[in-house]
């Protein structure tokens, strides 16, 4: 089968390690199931494989990807969860020992996959095959840190930084029709006016100072950020992260946090059940996910090239 392979990592080069060629069809273990791949789309989480972060060498060549849709053994249209784990009080993504397709077993970036039979979940017939693929991993994560980590309620404000990217954008669509007001901040006057579009009520540069101080900030893009979105925080707020494109390590003035009660949150992707009602959500609401672009899966590099150079906005999707 044709598919996207990691052959070999390199912090400075990533797109070296990137492979396109024909790998063996997937091996199925007992309680396992395959699907045949219709739509997969790509993750910073990707790239930083090709970095060398979060794999092992000895894994390596592995396909790439964490997100699909297609059709199950039945030819039933289902979305692939990509968590793999031993649920801990009902929720996988507690298991210490989980894994992402992708780290361990092989991804989605490929004709066919093998997943856990309990990680399907039935997709929406008014949901296209490109838009359920952009669903399991940004934004599931992005349903989990609005409706289950923020801790508020709809017309509270909500910060999303780095407006552009998959998680992101989708915290911007997800909140306005959860009835947040969403400010949002990016570099790009061209991001900050398409994040308008998307619903955000306010746009801002990067590390401007805001009209009042927010109840919640949506934390994705780390150091550059970090100081900008502590100090935009109101007493007692809360900052949801679930990731650090621009660096893990960022100081943090420890008497903002303590001494005005504020409280730093991890979140990180989302629960099986939780992305059958995000489906449901978009199904219902009639929101969808923003697609930056669509390419064929045999022309992946090009996609892993845009996101590497960063102008992009919204998900990128490889149809097989």
């Amino acid at each position: 089968m044709f598919a996207v392979t990691a052959t070999q990592t390199d912090p400075d080069n990533p797109l070296k390690g990137l492979t396109l060629g024909e790998r063996p069809d997937p091996t199925v273990p007992d309680g396992w199931t395959t699907v045949t791949v219709k739509a997969t789309a790509l993750n910073h989480h990707d790239l930083w494989t090709l970095k060398g972060v979060g794999i092992r060498q000895d894994r390596l060549p592995i396909v790439l990807g964490c997100d699909a849709s297609g059709l199950d053994e039945n030819g039933n249209e289902v979305i692939v969860h990509s968590v793999i784990g031993t649920p801990v009080n009902g929720d996988e993504t507690l298991d210490p020992r989980r894994s992402l397709l992708s780290e361990v077993h092989d991804g989605t970036f490929a004709e066919k996959v093998a997943v856990p039979k309990g990680n399907l979940v039935p997709k929406p017939a008014a949901i296209s095959f490109e838009e359920a693929a952009c669903l399991p991993t940004a934004w599931l994560t992005a349903y989990r840190m609005l409706f289950d980590k923020a801790g508020v309620q709809p017309g509270s404000t909500v910060l999303v930084q780095g407006a552009g990217g998959g998680v992101s954008t989708a915290l911007i669509a997800l909140g306005r029709a959860g009835g947040f007001r969403v400010w949002a901040t990016s570099r790009s006057e061209e991001k900050r006016a398409r994040a308008l579009e998307l619903g955000a009520d306010q746009v801002f540069e990067s590390g401007a100072r805001l009209p009042e101080r927010v109840d919640v900030v949506m934390e994705s893009v780390g150091a550059a950020t970090w100081d900008h979105s502590l100090s935009s925080l109101r007493p007692g707020g809360r900052i949801v992260t679930c990731g650090a494109t621009s660096g893990m390590v960022a100081p943090t003035q420890l008497a903002q946090v303590f001494f005005l009660q504020r409280s730093i949150v991890g979140s990180t992707m989302g629960t099986r059940d939780q992305l059958a009602r995000l489906a449901v959500f978009l199904e219902q609401t009639g929101v969808r996910p923003i697609i930056d672009r669509v390419l064929p899966l045999t022309r992946a590099d090009e996609g892993f090239a845009a996101m590497h150079d960063g102008g992009i906005f919204g998900k990128i999707v490889f149809t097989v």
